[in-house]
C-alpha cells in the first residue's frame, strides 16, 4: 500500500451506484485503489481500518502483500473454510488481535488458544443454550420498551438512534449479567470500556511491523485507569455474588460461576470469570447496538423495506413489545438484521497468524504470515453477491441459498461467536418493537460514516426522526 491520497470519504460519492446497481446506495467505506505505503497505511488504519482494505478485494478471491510482515486477504469461501474450520489449529488469532485485546480480557474465550480455549468453550457453551437465551428475553423486551419511551420523549425531534441503541443493549447486558445491576456501576464501566477502546484500540506502528507484544504501545500505556476500572467492577460483582449466592432466576454471572467442563469438571477461577465477563459485556452490547443502529439507518434509507417490516411487526405484536416466542414469526425483520450484518458487520476483519507453510487459493502462505478475512470486503465481493453494495433484505429469504463461508457476521468454525443466538434474538426483539411503533426518517445531511477501529461504528451517529404510527 503506497503513499497516495485516499479516495474521497462518505457524502454523495459514497452513494454513486455502480453500473449494475441502479439507484442510490447506502453509505460505504472508501476502499483503497492504490498502495498507501507504511506510514500512509498507519495513518489510515488509525483513522479507519476499513480504508486500508483494497477495492480489488471486492472483486478477487485473494489479495496479498507485505508491510513489515507478509499478509493475505481471503475472500474465497473454500479457503476461508480451510482457515477457520479444517486447519483451525494452524491459524490461531493474530498477534495484533491479542496485543490489542489481551490487556482487557486476558486469556478469555476470545483470546485463548488450544486446550485452554477448548475447556472454556465446553464449560461456557451450555450458558448460551436455546433455553437459557430464551429465558433472558424478558430483559430484552423491557429494554425495547424503555428505548421506545425515550424515543417518544423526543417528540419527533432528531435523535441519535445509535446512541439510544447503545443505551438499550447496555441495559440488557448489565441486567442479564448482574440481575438488575444492584451495586453495579453501569455508567462507570460503560465509560471505562469506551475509554479503553479510544486509548488502546488503534493500530500502532509496532503492530503493523509485527513487533512482539512486549514492545510498548503508547495508547495501551494510557489505558491503565480504564482497565483498572473495568476489572475492579467485575471483581467486585463476582465477590458480591459469592457472598449473596445465586439469583432466584440465574443470570449470566450465575451460569458462568456454575459452569463446568463436561470432560474434566474444571470450573473457572476468579480471573477467568472476570475476563470472560468483560468479554461478554463488551462484545454483548456494542455489537448488537451497532447492528440495531445500522439497521435503523437502513430502514430509514429504504422506506419500502421499513413499511414491510412494520406491517409484519404490527400484525404479530399489536401494541406490545416483542418476546422470544415472536422471533420465529418475524422473518422479514430477521432478514433486515441479517442484511445489516452483511453490509455493516460489527467485526469487519478477522485476522490469523499462520503457524506452518500452506497454500491458499494457489498462493504460497509461509509460517508467520498474517492471514486476514476482511469480512467487510467479503460481504461486498462481486464474485459472491449480486449487487453487493445494495440493501436487499430479501436475499436472506432462503438462508440455505447463502454460501456458508461467504457470510460471516459471527465468524465460523469452532470459534464461531458463542453469543450469536443471543445477539440475533435481542436485535429482532428490539427492532420489531420499535418499527411497530414508529416511522423512522433520515435527517438530511447527517448520514453516518462507516468507521472501524475495533468495531464498525457509524461515525457521527445515526440521526433520525421518529413519528408514531
Amino acid at each position: 500500500m503506497s503513499d497516495t491520497a485516499l479516495p474521497p470519504r462518505g457524502g454523495p460519492a459514497a452513494r454513486t451506484p455502480a453500473p449494475d446497481q441502479p439507484g442510490p446506495l447506502p453509505v460505504r467505506a472508501p476502499l483503497v485503489t492504490r498502495p498507501l505505503g507504511l506510514f500512509g497505511s498507519l495513518a489510515a488504519a488509525r483513522r479507519n481500518v476499513l480504508t486500508i482494505l483494497p477495492e480489488i478485494a471486492t472483486r478477487q478471491p485473494i489479495v496479498s502483500g507485505k508491510m513489515g510482515v507478509r499478509w493475505h486477504m481471503l475472500m474465497d469461501p473454500d479457503a476461508i473454510r480451510r482457515v477457520l474450520l479444517e486447519k483451525v489449529e494452524s491459524y490461531p488469532k493474530s498477534d495484533v488481535t491479542k496485543t490489542l485485546l489481551r490487556p482487557a480480557i486476558g486469556e478469555s474465550l476470545f483470546i485463548a488458544e488450544g486446550a485452554h480455549w477448548r475447556w472454556q468453550r465446553r464449560a461456557a457453551a451450555p450458558v448460551f443454550s436455546h433455553r437459557n437465551v430464551a429465558a433472558l428475553a424478558p430483559v430484552m423486551s423491557a429494554a425495547a420498551e424503555a428505548a421506545s419511551r425515550r424515543i417518544a420523549a423526543a417528540h419527533g425531534k432528531p435523535l441519535d438512534l445509535y446512541d439510544q441503541m447503545v443505551r438499550a443493549t447496555f441495559e440488557v447486558i448489565s441486567d442479564v449479567t448482574f440481575s438488575g445491576g444492584e451495586g453495579f456501576d453501569r455508567g462507570g464501566v460503560h465509560r471505562a470500556i469506551d475509554a479503553y477502546i479510544a486509548a488502546a484500540g488503534r493500530v500502532s506502528l509496532p503492530d503493523l511491523l509485527g513487533m512482539p507484544e512486549w514492545v510498548p504501545r503508547p495508547g495501551r500505556l494510557k489505558s491503565g485507569p480504564a482497565l483498572r476500572k473495568m476489572k475492579s467492577v467485575a471483581d467486585e460483582a463476582i465477590e458480591r455474588r459469592k457472598r449473596q449466592g445465586a439469583s432466584e432466576v440465574p443470570d449470566l454471572l450465575d451460569l458462568l460461576m456454575q459452569a463446568k467442563d463436561g470432560e474434566t469438571g474444571r470450573q473457572m477461577n476468579r480471573d477467568e470469570l472476570r475476563d470472560n465477563l468483560l468479554t461478554f459485556i463488551v462484545a454483548g452490547h456494542e455489537t448488537t447496538a451497532l447492528t440495531l443502529g445500522w439497521g435503523l439507518y437502513l430502514c430509514a434509507f429504504d422506506e419500502d423495506a421499513q413499511e414491510a417490516a412494520r406491517a409484519e411487526a404490527r400484525a404479530v405484536l399489536g401494541e406490545r413489545a416483542a418476546t422470544a416466542e415472536d422471533v420465529a414469526r418475524l422473518p422479514f425483520t430477521r432478514q433486515i438484521v441479517e442484511e445489516t450484518l452483511r453490509l455493516y458487520p460489527a467485526a469487519g476483519i478477522i485476522s490469523r497468524t499462520a503457524q506452518e507453510d500452506d497454500t491458499l487459493c494457489g498462493r504460497e502462505v509461509r509460517r508467520g504470515d498474517t492471514v486476514m478475512v476482511p469480512i467487510y470486503a467479503l460481504h461486498r465481493n462481486h464474485l459472491l453477491w449480486e449487487a453487493p453494495d445494495s440493501f436487499r433484505p430479501g436475499r436472506f429469504a432462503d438462508r440455505k441459498a447463502i454460501p456458508r463461508y461467504a457470510y460471516l457476521p459471527f465468524g465460523d468454525g469452532p470459534r464461531i461467536c458463542i453469543g450469536a443466538s443471543f445477539a440475533m434474538q435481542e436485535a429482532v426483539i428490539i427492532l420489531a418493537t420499535l418499527l411497530a411503533r414508529y416511522r423512522f426518517r433520515a435527517v438530511p445531511g447527517r448520514e453516518p460514516e462507516p468507521v472501524m477501529i475495533i468495531t464498525l461504528r457509524p461515525e457521527g451517529g445515526v440521526w433520525l426522526t421518529a413519528e408514531p404510527v
